[in-house]
C-alpha cells in the first residue's frame, strides 16, 4: 500500500497514544512553525472521540480554537462521553497544553440509515488531471521563493492540492470570494471510514480561510497580514475516500470586525456531495510587518 512520506507522517500524528481511560496524547511534527496547524488538532481530536465510540460514524463536528498550539510539547486530548443514545452518540473533546485548554471539539455520531435524500449539485469545473498541482505551479517560480520557505512549499506534501484558478503567492489581484480546489491524500489509505474522515478533517483547514482574503488582494504570506482559525465545523453527509480526488468548492459570504467567514462544499469526483464545512477566522491587515 503506497503512501508518501509526508502522508505517512500525518497518519502517525493521527495515531494517538492512549494514556488513561478517555485520555489520549498526540504529538506535532518537528517543524519550525510557531504554532500547531489547526487541521492537525481537528483531526487528532476527532481520532480521540472515535476511540470512545463503537459502530457509529461522525456526522458532524464543531470546534473552537482557544489558544495557539505549541508544537514543541505533546497535546493531551480529554474525552467526555456526553451521551450514548439509541440513535446518536455525542462526545466532547478538550485539547490541553501547559495546563490550559487550547481547543474544544463537540462531535456527534450515528449509524448509517436510509432516509430522504437531496443535494446541491456540483458546478462545472475542469477535471483534476486538466489542472496543475500547487507544487507544480510553485516550481515555475522557485527562484523567487525565499530559500527558507522552499522546503515547506516545494517539499513532499501529505495532501495534493490542484487549484482550478491559481493565485499568485505574493501580491494577488482582488477577486470574487470563490475558489475551487481539487484535493486528495498523497497516497493510498486503508479502507477505514473514520480514518478517511480524520484525514479530510486535517485537509479541510488548509485552504478554507484563504477564501476570505480574495476580495482584498492579500494573503497570509504577506507581511502585516494576520490570519488564524477561530472555529471550524464539518458535516459528513455521505461516505467518501480521502485518497481520491475531491472537489473543494469554497465561498466567503462576509468579512468584518477583523474576522473572515468562509464555507465549503466537498464533492466526490462523480458529483456526490460528501461533506460541508464552515469556518471563521481572524483576518487583520496591520501597517507594520
Amino acid at each position: 500500500m503506497f503512501m508518501g512520506v509526508a502522508l505517512d507522517e500525518v497518519l502517525d500524528l493521527l495515531d494517538l497514544e492512549a494514556i488513561e481511560v478517555n485520555l489520549f496524547r498526540g504529538r506535532s511534527p518537528e517543524t519550525r512553525t510557531q504554532r500547531v496547524f489547526g487541521g492537525q488538532v481537528i483531526g487528532q481530536a476527532l481520532v480521540a472521540a472515535y476511540r470512545t465510540v463503537e459502530d457509529r460514524h461522525c456526522h458532524s463536528l464543531h470546534a473552537y480554537f482557544l489558544r495557539p498550539g505549541d508544537p514543541k510539547v505533546p497535546i493531551l486530548y480529554e474525552v467526555d462521553r456526553s451521551r450514548d443514545g439509541k440513535s446518536f452518540t455525542s462526545r466532547r473533546v478538550v485539547a490541553i497544553q501547559h495546563g490550559r485548554p487550547i481547543f474544544t471539539l463537540a462531535a456527534s455520531f450515528q449509524k448509517f440509515e436510509e432516509g430522504l435524500e437531496h443535494q446541491i449539485e456540483m458546478h462545472a469545473v475542469p477535471r483534476p488531471e486538466d489542472v496543475q498541482s500547487d507544487v507544480e505551479l510553485l516550481e515555475k517560480i522557485r527562484d523567487s521563493i525565499p530559500e527558507k520557505m522552499r522546503p515547506f512549499l516545494l517539499g513532499d506534501r501529505p495532501i495534493e492540492l490542484r487549484p482550478v484558478t491559481p493565485q499568485p503567492l505574493l501580491k494577488p489581484p482582488k477577486m470574487a470570494p470563490y475558489q475551487d480546489i481539487w484535493m486528495k491524500a498523497n497516497g493510498v489509505l486503508p479502507d477505514d471510514v473514520p480514518l478517511h474522515q480524520c484525514v479530510l478533517a486535517y485537509a479541510s483547514d488548509m485552504t478554507l480561510h484563504d477564501t476570505a482574503t480574495l476580495p482584498h488582494g492579500v494573503n497570509g504570506w504577506e507581511a502585516g497580514v494576520q490570519m488564524a482559525s477561530l472555529d471550524h465545523s464539518m458535516w459528513f453527509h455521505r461516505p467518501f475516500r480521502a485518497d481520491e480526488y475531491l472537489m473543494y468548492a469554497h465561498d466567503s459570504p462576509s468579512s468584518q470586525n477583523g474576522r473572515g467567514f468562509s464555507r465549503g462544499n466537498i464533492y466526490a469526483q462523480n458529483g456526490t456531495l460528501v461533506c460541508s464545512v464552515a469556518q471563521e477566522g481572524v483576518l487583520r491587515v496591520h501597517d507594520d510587518d
